[in-house]
This record gives C-alpha cells, structure tokens and sequence, in this order.
C-alpha cells in the first residue's frame, strides 16, 4: 500500500514519459519479446470499454437533474467546434499550395473497409446512427447514439424521484472512479504502445515519405499553436497558451498513443474537472467534440487529396480548394472516433477532382504506411481541442459573470 502510495504521489504525466522512454528501449532492445505490448492492448481495450458507458450515464444524469447552466455554453462549444475544423481544412489548402508534394503510389493497397461514396452517404450514416439500438450503440461506441439516447432518457427522467435521480448519478460517479482506476495504469499501457510501435515499424520508410508526414504534422502544429490559441483568446480575452499548453500535456499525450478519440475520452473528462468545469456542459460536449471535432482529420483528409492531386497533374483553382475546404471539413465530421478513421474519407473528397477510386485507395493505402505518425499527431489534435474549446466557451461565460479563470 505505501508503495502504491508512493506511486500515485508521482505526477501521472511524468510517469507516462517514464513508462514512453522504457517502452521505446525495450521496443528497440527486445523486440521479440512481443507480451510487453499486451499491456498497450488492455489499456485502449479498458478505456474504449468503458468509456460509452460512462458518457451514457454522465449525460443521463445531467439532464435528468436539470442542474443550471449545463447546456448555456453548448451552442458556443459547437460553433467554436465547427470554425475550429474549417480553419484546419483551409490551413491544409495553404500547406499544400505552398508546399505542393507529389505521393509514390504502390501499386495496390487495401483499407480496413469500404469508403463513403459521397456526402450524402456520409449524412446518413450519421443519421442513422443517432437511431441506433442504445445498447447496440453502447456496445459498439457508437457516441452519436449514445449521445441521442441519453438526452432522450435524461429528459423523460425529469420528473422521476429525487432516488431515482440520485441513483443514476451514484452509477455515474461509481463508473467515474472505475475510469480513474484504469487511467492509473496509462504508463503501462503506454509502455506497451509504444513497444508495439517501436518494435514493429523501422524508420526507413518513414523517409520515403518524410515530406508528406511534415507537411501533415506541421499544418497540425499551425493549428495547435497558432490558430487554436487566437480562436481561445477571443473566448477569454487574455494569454491563452497556458490553457493549450495544458490542454496538449494533459490530453495530446495519451490521444496520441491510443490513436483513438473515443479511448480518450475518459482522459478528457478527467482533465475537465481538474479545470473545475461544469460537468453538465462537458460530459456532453466531450463526446460530442470526439465525433464532430475533427481538425486534424480536416487536414489528412485536404493534404492528401491534393497530393494525389498534384501527383496526377491535375490543376486546381482557388474556388475548387475553397470547395475542397468545405468538403474535408463536413467530411472530417463523419470521420470514425478509432485508428485510421479519416483516411477512409479520402477517395470522398477525390472524387471532387474526378480521380478514380482505384487510385484514391492506394492514396489511403499510404495513409497507413504513415499512420504511425500521421494519424497519432491527428488523434492527439482532434482529442486535445475538445477541452480546449469547452475551456473556452466556459471561460467565456466566467468572464462574463466576473468570475476569475484560473487552471
């Protein structure tokens, strides 16, 4: 127990950088020793496992008590969500104007399942999602349901019994601490991951395509250092870098890893309430943010249909790239919250260009052999933002109240 103790005294990023350094000497000394990376499995297993349920019973309970000022922000988060997004796509159409790359395309690839045919079809699986089965969408992480239920159920649970109310929040706090448990662990899970990445992807290829992977991760810089602070600071009206340097620390590091939106949002909820927000604004606006927040996807997805572009010699106008902008934007927002989600939406935003779908799934085919890097960056932006901007639109309204922001 003392030890145990001891343990938790440690700052928790401080022991993901320990547990990310062992992982890395280990992944390059004893790649063979492939059970290390098990610890990475059990840890992005536990988190996605409990995870929908937690946001389930979180947004349940919120509406079902019907506490003041939960939804006054929402509208704010959502704006700030989507204006977030289109400010990534036209920062890609930027990038690769100024630094246009051509791909080496294989000659074949092949994606994990078949690509949206267009935005309609895009629109529909969002709307059908928000029908799904709740248990089905519960099961599967499907948060569009998960979300579109829980308001459901919160909102018919109003006029229940204070009991009932207070029982569906203990169930809630009680999934609360089990998720404090499991991201006790993250060093270790971390450790695996990173083995895993280590011992099974050399570096050599990486170079084959260093240009695109730049190109990508540093559009995403521009928007975690540049264009995200200035959207904060005309929420708040003052410095906003300590607030995102938190934000990346606290969220970037664990997204990154776990590759997946939806694996992190329990990390998020966590950083949320050591901000001192309002719970009722962001176990909905969390979930919600690893669905419709998509700015690192918006990138992927521009950078890489102009590269095909250009590869293919096919000229590109500015009202085009304007369009294409629009376009990664709605798209990003029907990307999947796991690995590797928006890469299926390239031959989507292609198909603007008339490029055929055989050449627009090697192109995602390259995604994958990137996406170590490319797709960790992505999820470590995309996961990040969401406090971010929730941050925000709250801060918005503290200021507004003369109440003083502090984190």
């Amino acid at each position: 127990m003392n030890l145990f103790e001891k343990w938790n005294s440690i700052s928790l990023v401080k022991r993901i950088i320990g547990g990310l350094i062992i992982g890395a000497i280990l992944g390059a000394t004893v790649p063979k020793i492939t059970a290390i990376g098990i610890l990475g499995e059990l840890f992005v297993n536990a988190l996605k496992a409990v995870a929908p349920v937690l946001v389930f019973f979180l947004v349940m309970g919120a509406l079902a008590n019907n506490k003041e000022g939960g939804s006054a922000n929402m509208g704010r988060v959502v704006a700030l969500y989507l204006i977030g997004t289109f400010a990534s796509a036209v920062v890609a159409v930027i990038a690769s104007f100024l630094f246009p790359v051509e791909l080496i395309l294989p000659e074949a690839a092949e994606a994990a399942a078949p690509a949206p045919g267009g935005i309609s079809e895009v629109m529909k699986t969002l709307l059908l999602n928000v029908v799904s089965n709740p248990i089905g969408s519960i099961v599967n992480g499907n948060y569009i349901g998960i979300l579109a239920w829980a308001v459901i159920f919160g909102l018919a649970l109003k006029p229940a019994s204070e009991a009932t109310k207070k029982g569906i929040n203990d169930f809630a706090e009680a999934i609360s601490q089990a998720v404090r448990w499991v991201i006790s662990f993250a060093p270790f899970g971390i450790m695996g991951l990173v083995f895993t990445t280590v011992s099974q992807n050399g570096l050599g290829i990486f170079a084959t395509y260093g240009r695109l992977i730049a190109i990508l991760v540093g559009s995403m810089a521009v928007i975690a250092f540049i264009v995200n602070p200035i959207i904060v600071f005309t929420q708040i009206k003052q410095n906003p870098f300590p607030l995102v340097f938190k934000c990346l620390k606290d969220s970037f590091i664990t997204a990154f890893f776990t590759r997946s939106s939806a694996a992190n949002i329990p990390v998020n909820m966590e950083l949320c309430e050591e901000l001192g927000l309002n719970e009722d604004n962001y176990s909905v606006s969390i979930p919600l943010g690893a669905t419709i927040n998509m700015g690192g996807a918006a990138i992927t997805i521009t950078i890489m249909t102009l590269a095909t572009v250009y590869t293919l010699g096919i000229p590109v106008d500015m009202p085009t790239a304007v369009l294409l902008s629009v376009i990664a934007a709605i798209s990003a927002c029907g990307a999947s919250g796991v690995a590797g989600g928006s890469l299926l939406l390239i031959p989507l935003a292609c198909s603007l260009f008339g490029i055929s779908s055989d050449v627009a799934m090697q192109v995602v085919g390259v995604g994958f052999i990137i996406g170590v890097i490319q797709d960790s960056c992505e999820t470590g932006l995309n996961s990040s933002t969401d406090v971010l901007f929730t941050a925000a639109a709250e801060f918005h309204h503290w200021k507004k109240e003369g109440k003083p922001i502090k984190w």
